[in-house]
């Protein structure tokens, strides 16, 4: 995500945004027919190109807004019984793949906020500089180690939250361009999403397509180190013409007050997080391995205390205040208005509650598209009308899951919404699931991270927004907006790329004939 991305949700992900696309009877219906099941998703889609792209407000809450106001707008055109479009409501809101984005972003927001305050970006500084990696070859280097980074955990978004939080002030302070490493960043997220064995969307390409896990990455590599080689090569140009921005006077000074190599103590923490999750452990606890050796390392070296990592803030009057006033985790405050919890784990926790509250409204409008039917009416055209020989299927493969992916914008959803879909359209003409899950996997990996209201795209900019309170220098002006990056998210349009040139000369193609997918227990 994963998103999807993130980790194997509990249970076999096809049990969830599939029931509605079979045969049966869709479980709403609406005046004007089963398209008019996508009219909450439609509003929310024209809101939030309207907000983002022609309003240049790259605001949460306002989306949260127009997708509250699509869902409002929906209930109006239900025939009958609205019980049945409410329900359907609190049904998308359940499913597993919106916890699992949303558990993703809170653990890695917490890991991301303790090594921050931990001088991570300030070792990473420092580390360039040795390295002569300047402003212009920035880009790229991000790129590369996000790809590394998200290969290793499996969590995209994950990545993209950590990253950001990191990297993105280090950019700037390099004179890096904010554009290209905001895209450089989701890039790399693509290219681990797409490609690690425990991330979502890899899992569940696999199983919808009934192969297993090490044939479907091992026979993506080919797809996805052509689209990687072309985007490094892309951001080395880019880097060379764009630029970076003023960060205020004496930006030489700030360059060298922030450079301090202890913070790449770090690295383990990170190292911890990777090879937990390439050993097999679940990516929460992978991450909360590197959340524990963070914080053992910033109290054992002094890069933060305990009253930073967290704070209990109480009135002088409460019980037991005064006695216990000298723990360095309590703080006796006058105002009541500074009562409260604060700290690394708070903060890198608190900063997605908007974007969670998002993501499920964004899945339950999904699941009332799919209840509704307007989602099995797009499928069942494009199949009669476009797949008429093998390679107009895979290009209609290709042009659905990117489609499906413009509407259920959190990747895994996505996916295991178009799965089934793309396993009938594929058997049709005998391809083989390898295939069928490369090209599934393919798009909904890389349109997740490109379209401003994409749940990738989201997660990084709402750790980018709080960057202005963490560092003086850094102001509100130099943060890049959503709809900024669109066109440099190279690996994105690459892949997508990659695959059209595919369908079209057969690159890469194998039939049920030429290899036999191992059963998918072989995970």
């Amino acid at each position: 995500m994963s998103g999807g991305s993130d980790g194997p949700p509990d249970g076999d992900p096809t049990d969830t945004f599939v029931e509605g696309t079979g045969d049966e009877e869709p479980r709403i219906t609406f005046y004007g027919g089963r398209g008019m099941s996508a009219l909450p998703i439609a509003v929310f889609i024209v809101w939030a190109i309207v907000q983002t792209a022609l309003w240049r407000i790259s605001d949460t809450g306002g989306l949260i807004v127009g997708m509250l106001l699509g869902l409002i707008v929906g209930m109006f055109f239900v025939r009958g019984d609205w019980a049945s479009y409410a329900n359907t409501i609190f049904e998308g809101m359940t499913q597993p793949v919106a916890v699992t984005a949303i558990v993703a972003w809170i653990w890695a927001g917490i890991f991301a906020q303790l090594l921050q305050d931990g001088g991570f970006v300030g070792g990473l500084v420092w580390l360039a500089d040795l390295a002569g990696v300047g402003a212009a070859l920035f880009p790229a280097a991000t790129f590369v180690l996000a790809a590394l980074f998200t290969t290793g955990i499996g969590t995209g978004y994950g990545a993209a939250v950590a990253f950001v939080t990191l990297f993105f002030p280090t950019g700037l302070l390099l004179g890096a361009s904010p554009v290209l490493t905001f895209a450089a960043i989701l890039s790399g997220a693509i290219f681990g999403d797409n490609l690690a064995p425990v991330s979502d969307t890899t899992i569940v390409s696999a199983v919808t397509q009934d192969s297993d896990i090490g044939g479907v990455v091992a026979s993506r590599f080919k797809y996805v180190i052509i689209a990687a080689a072309l985007t490094f090569v892309g951001y080395v140009v880019a880097g060379q013409t764009m630029g970076g921005i003023e960060t205020g006077a004496g930006a030489a000074d700030l360059l060298a007050e922030a450079s301090d190599p202890i913070g790449l103590v770090h690295l383990v923490s990170m190292g911890i997080v990777i090879g937990a999750a390439i050993a097999g452990r679940h990516i929460v606890e992978a991450i909360s391995w590197g959340i524990v050796v963070a914080i053992a390392f910033n109290l054992v070296l002094g890069l933060a205390g305990i009253g930073e990592i967290v704070t209990f803030s109480a009135p002088a009057d409460a019980p037991l205040a005064q006695p216990l006033a000298d723990l360095p985790i309590l703080q006796i405050v006058d105002n009541a208005d500074a009562v409260g919890v604060s700290g690394s784990v708070m903060e890198g926790a608190s900063g997605f509650f908007e974007l969670s509250i998002l993501v499920l409204l964004i899945i339950a409008a999904a699941q009332i598209m799919i209840r509704g039917g307007a989602f099995q009416a797009i499928l069942d055209w494009s199949l009669e009308n476009l797949a008429t020989n093998v390679r107009n299927a895979e290009l209609t493969m290709v042009a659905s899951a990117a489609l499906i992916n413009a509407i259920i914008t959190i990747n895994t959803a996505a996916e295991v919404a178009i799965g089934p879909y793309i396993s009938k359209i594929g058997e049709r003409f005998n391809l083989n699931g390898y295939r069928r899950a490369n090209i599934l996997d393919g798009q909904t990996a890389a349109l997740g991270y490109i379209f401003p209201w994409s749940g990738g795209v989201l997660a990084g900019y709402q750790a980018m927004e709080g960057l202005p309170g963490e560092y003086e220098w850094l102001d509100q002006g130099m943060l890049v907006t959503p709809i900024d990056v669109v066109p440099y998210v190279f690996q994105g349009w690459l892949l997508v790329a990659v695959f059209v040139v595919a369908a079209i000369t057969g690159f890469g193609r194998e039939y049920v004939t030429d290899r036999e997918s191992e059963e998918v227990a072989r995970v």
